[in-house]
């Protein structure tokens, strides 16, 4: 709790500080999420209302102006825009913690300085956010594929399961780049380019089976993939996803947690310091 004491770094010690603060964790969310729409007159209704006036501009850009297929699975252009959605709702997830976890330490100074607080618990609220936003618009994705298909497939129901370990690799993310912001201001604008980048070289406008055959292997090593090739599985195509690359993943993801846990721990000390 004191940002100046040494605090535990073992992997039993993040799941400790998670479990015991998740009362805090909720109520952080939630103001985290409320805090966004503050002000505005529609208020929390923006989180459901701007993936669907995406969704609709995405349909009508590839449907009538662009008039793109994706594959021979799903003939029709409007599938396009839908297969697109997906690989945007993964895609927004990381990019939200990517781009606004610099900034979350060194925008909540007063608990460095002047309060006792789980510091820690500070990343996980932006990924817990950008959690919550995905399950937005994956509603808003499923309601127009049920209205286009008639109908839903079953293994809609493994969705929150496949993105659970791109949450839990956004924490480890969110916990170093929460450091690195602290101690090197720039890192926002780098984060804000790979973040764009991941756009294009992630397999969201195109399959991975577009690519040139020697660079299909190289498209695995980027951690969306997966991640949006498994989500599309599940809820375009109904099929099972790949569960060994799940499992693969999601231990990779839970390793990359606990390195940027002890990172953000051994460094939170010097935060006041440069704060």
């Amino acid at each position: 709790m004191n940002p100046h004491a040494i605090a535990s770094t073992g992997p039993r010690a993040m799941g400790q500080s998670l479990w015991s603060n998740r009362r805090l964790l909720a109520r952080l969310t939630r103001r985290e999420v409320a805090g966004r729409y503050r002000g505005s007159v529609l208020g929390l209704f923006w989180s459901f209302l701007h993936p669907l006036l995406m969704l609709l501009v995405f349909t009508f850009v590839f449907t009538v102006v662009f008039e793109a297929r994706w594959a021979v699975e799903q003939p029709t252009t409007v599938h396009f825009a839908l297969v697109l959605f997906s690989g945007l709702i993964v895609h927004a997830l990381f990019a939200e913690v990517l781009t606004r976890a610099p900034g979350v330490v060194v925008g909540q100074a007063n608990y460095v300085k002047k309060v006792v607080f789980p510091l820690e618990l500070l990343p996980v609220v932006t990924a817990c956010s950008a959690a919550f936003h995905a399950l937005v618009s994956g509603l808003i994705l499923l309601l127009a594929f049920a209205i286009v298909n008639g109908h839903l497939h079953p293994t809609v129901l493994l969705a929150p399961v496949i993105l659970f370990p791109l949450v839990v690799l956004s924490m480890g993310v969110g916990w170093i780049l929460c450091s690195l912001g602290v101690f090197l201001r720039d890192i926002g604008q780098v984060t804000g380019v790979l973040a764009t980048a991941l756009l294009f070289l992630s397999p969201v406008f195109y399959p991975v089976s577009a690519l040139p055959e020697f660079m299909q292997p190289w498209m695995v090593l980027n951690p969306l993939t997966l991640m949006i090739e498994s989500l599309r599985d599940v809820v375009i195509w109904g099929r099972e996803p790949d569960w060994l690359a799940w499992s693969l993943y999601l231990m990779v993801s839970t390793l990359v947690a606990w390195i940027g846990f002890v990172w953000f721990q051994k460094t939170r000390r010097g935060f006041a310091d440069v704060l």
